[in-house]
């Protein structure tokens, strides 16, 4: 077999469709010309799970696919691992298309590339949390000692160290699906299918659990396919999201790509009321600086902000953001005083802010300073910059807002 290019999709699903019925090959034809879900199931009394899938997951990334009840999400997911057999289609996993693996070439490849966690837990009940937990090694055929010994560290890492001896009925919701989580990593596998893991959780230990799927993957690298019906949910995850609606894939991309750009009325509704402020980082909507300062005389100054047209420049020493100039309070000096060199006296203080933070962090340093604010990079240099009024054009989904209304947007936002 031909060697794998890492920058290459770790999975790729082709084509794929599913129908469900009697004779779905038979129907496939009419599906492939356009006749609608509602039209075939009305006069075949087959159901169209799934209508041309074509998608790439990429390694180490999560990868969220989503859609209301009856969008296909949970049909999809479970092709990954052939739970459901498709009627026509690809997914290549690594270069090898397994929908060609024989009994035995599925059974390995379910138990080493590929685990599961599911909606209600999927938990042994009459097996302690421990043998739940290692359960995917004892199917592998690790020795107990050794199978014990990983699956008391993985309880350790999602938080239910202490617990190895009690029974799935004796804890809580949240703890039930760590339970799951940790059953899943245990196996080190490459991918991880996630179900609706936490739709069945309270609010609040949903959110828990989210955050600590974050911070696990920043560890871990996984490759994880997350299903989900709730957008706030595939933002939070997502490093892409494809939404599906009555079996189509209707857009594919970066969370920013979604909000910013829905591909049709049905996304477009699925975004409008999103908190984009929790969504969308600085670096997706700064714009790029006025001027920057680069001369180290007043007057120097004032000709880079005039040449610029900018009623304000950053001043760049050593190529590192020093603070802000006005051009007006420039002007009013003498021009005897053009030849002095620019210090802190005639710097104003204008709070930095970096490219990767979420808008949410930055509002309150937004709405305090008439100027807009820096961004930085690591080093300190300037890459743009973010106003109020840009952040409420962002925030209000109107990209040609008028002042008027951006201000109404930012008193709104004034009132957080």
């Amino acid at each position: 077999m031909s060697s794998i290019d890492n920058t290459d999709p770790l999975i790729k699903v082709k084509d794929l469709y599913k129908i469900f019925g009697n004779t779905p090959r038979k129907i496939l034809p009419f599906v492939k010309k356009g006749k609608s879900k509602a039209n075939i199931l009305a006069t075949t009394g087959h159901t169209v799970g799934l209508q041309q899938i074509n998608l790439n997951v990429q390694r180490s990334e999560i990868f969220v696919i989503m859609g209301l009840s009856g969008s296909g999400k949970s049909t999809l997911i479970r092709h990954f691992n052939r739970l459901i057999e498709p009627t026509e289609g690809q997914i290549i996993v690594e270069g090898e298309d397994i929908m060609k693996f024989n009994a035995k070439g599925l059974q390995h490849f379910r138990r080493y590339k590929m685990s599961m966690v599911f909606q209600r837990f999927g938990l042994m009940p009459h097996r302690t949390v421990l043998q739940n937990v290692a359960y995917g090694l004892h199917i592998q055929g690790v020795a107990k000692t050794d199978r014990n010994k990983k699956a008391i560290d993985w309880l350790e890492t999602v938080g239910l160290s202490g617990y190895e001896n009690q029974y799935p009925s004796q804890l809580s919701g949240g703890q039930q699906q760590r339970i799951g989580l940790a059953r899943a990593l245990c196996t080190d596998a490459e991918i991880l299918l996630m179900d609706e893991a936490f739709s069945a959780l309270d609010p609040l230990i949903r959110s828990e659990m989210q955050n600590q799927l974050i911070d696990l993957q920043e560890k871990l690298q996984k490759t994880i396919i997350f299903i989900t019906h709730d957008l706030d949910e595939a933002l939070q995850l997502g490093d892409r999201i494809a939404i599906l609606r009555d079996g189509k894939l209707v857009q594919q991309g970066r969370p920013v790509d979604i909000l910013m750009s829905p591909a049709n009325y049905y996304v477009e509704a699925f975004v409008k009321d999103v908190n984009r402020a929790r969504a969308i980082t600085v670096e997706t909507v700064m714009k790029p600086p006025d001027c920057r300062v680069s001369v180290d005389t007043i007057g120097g100054a004032i000709s880079q902000m005039r040449n610029a047209k900018a009623a304000h420049g950053y001043y760049i020493n050593n190529g590192i953001y020093q603070g802000v100039l006005r051009r007006q309070h420039l002007e009013s000096f003498d021009s005897s005083q053009y030849s002095n060199v620019i210090d802190g006296s005639i710097l104003e203080t204008v709070p930095s802010i970096q490219a990767n933070v979420l808008l949410e962090a930055v509002i309150s340093d937004t709405l305090k300073h008439e100027l807009p604010l820096p961004v930085l990079d690591e080093d300190g240099k300037i890459q743009g910059q973010l106003s109020r009024v840009n952040l409420a054009e962002v925030l209000s989904n109107q990209s040609n807002s008028s002042s008027a209304n951006a201000n109404n947007i930012l008193y709104s936002m004034s009132c957080f």
